[in-house]
């Protein structure tokens, strides 16, 4: 029987532990195939959510609130995921860019409105990038409730 030197166990458990991240969640990709925007809208929006959004709704949109459906003493909702696992991707397009501009006071929350603050462009490059944390089925969810509105 085999077994494995001491230094190639070493060897391969740094590789295990450099390899797994925090979160359990990779960073996103850009994803060419079926989806509406292209790599630069992705490159722009990664960095526009890096710098307003990943604070509040977690760096991968896995929010970072645990339970994110209760809502905070004041009655304000605190910020939900947007990687898919909750509502945004409920919402058609025209809604999403609303609520950047506008913050989240009209629905309850506490988002700030980034209207002034973003450019269009910034708007939907960061839509972008939140769409692509959502996985293939959700964001085909996404695409079907939209072409039917």
């Amino acid at each position: 029987m085999h077994s494995l030197s001491y230094p190639v166990l070493i060897l391969l458990s740094l590789t295990f532990l450099v390899g797994c991240n925090s979160n359990n969640q990779a960073e996103p990709e850009y994803v060419v195939q079926g989806r509406w925007f292209s790599k630069q809208q992705f490159e722009t929006g990664k960095v526009v959510y890096a710098e307003n959004c990943a604070r509040c709704h977690g760096t991968y949109g896995q929010s970072t609130v645990a339970n994110w459906k209760k809502p905070n003493p004041d009655g304000s909702f605190p910020p939900p995921p947007l990687n898919g696992s909750a509502h945004t991707w409920h919402h058609p397009f025209e809604v999403l860019v609303r609520t950047i501009d506008e913050g989240g006071a009209p629905v309850g929350g506490t988002m700030p409105a980034f209207g002034d603050s973003l450019s269009d462009e910034e708007k939907i490059a960061v839509i972008a990038y939140i769409q692509s944390l959502w996985d293939n089925k959700t964001y085909e969810r996404w695409v079907d409730m939209n072409a039917r509105q």
